[in-house]
């Protein structure tokens, strides 16, 4: 490993984590509206998610999450919109590692922001529904639906 790596994966403290999902970091989740009969393209009902964004310049921060993690993948994201810059983005959406990796991380490790704090635990919920089945009925799908409405 090259000195820059390994002087990266010493800073990749639990704190320094926070701060970067704090920044620049968002728990969400993808949820379909059961009251909307348009046609959807999406197949899947509810996808949560947990990712961090950086500019290009700043990506190796982002593959050391993921080997700091050991899962999520990094992806390239190009911005056209004007004065933005293209991105990378380090994203799990694995329910498996979101439940067993992220979230206990996180529980752990406090996040400092009331609102990234307030999205975390709407996030766990939304996760536990899941877990339970609730997005296989209407009326779950509705509650996860309204839940969600309270993300940032």
């Amino acid at each position: 490993m090259r000195r820059e790596g390994i002087a990266l994966m010493q800073m990749l403290t639990p704190d320094y984590i926070l701060g970067l999902v704090d920044g620049e970091g968002s728990f969400t989740a993808y949820i379909r509206n059961p009251d909307d009969k348009k046609e959807v393209k999406r197949r899947t009902k509810v996808e949560p998610r947990f990712y961090l964004k950086l500019i290009e310049r700043d990506k190796d921060i982002l593959y050391k999450l993921k080997t700091f993690f050991g899962c999520g993948n990094v992806y390239y994201q190009k911005d056209t919109r004007q004065n933005h810059q293209d991105c990378y983005r380090y994203e799990v959406v694995n329910r498996k590692e979101l439940m067993e990796i992220i979230i206990p991380f996180f529980r752990k490790h406090i996040l400092h922001l009331s609102s990234k704090r307030k999205d975390f635990e709407i996030f766990c919920k939304l996760v536990n529904m899941i877990q339970k089945g609730n997005h296989l009925t209407d009326d779950g799908l509705k509650k996860m639906y309204l839940l969600k409405q309270d993300m940032h």
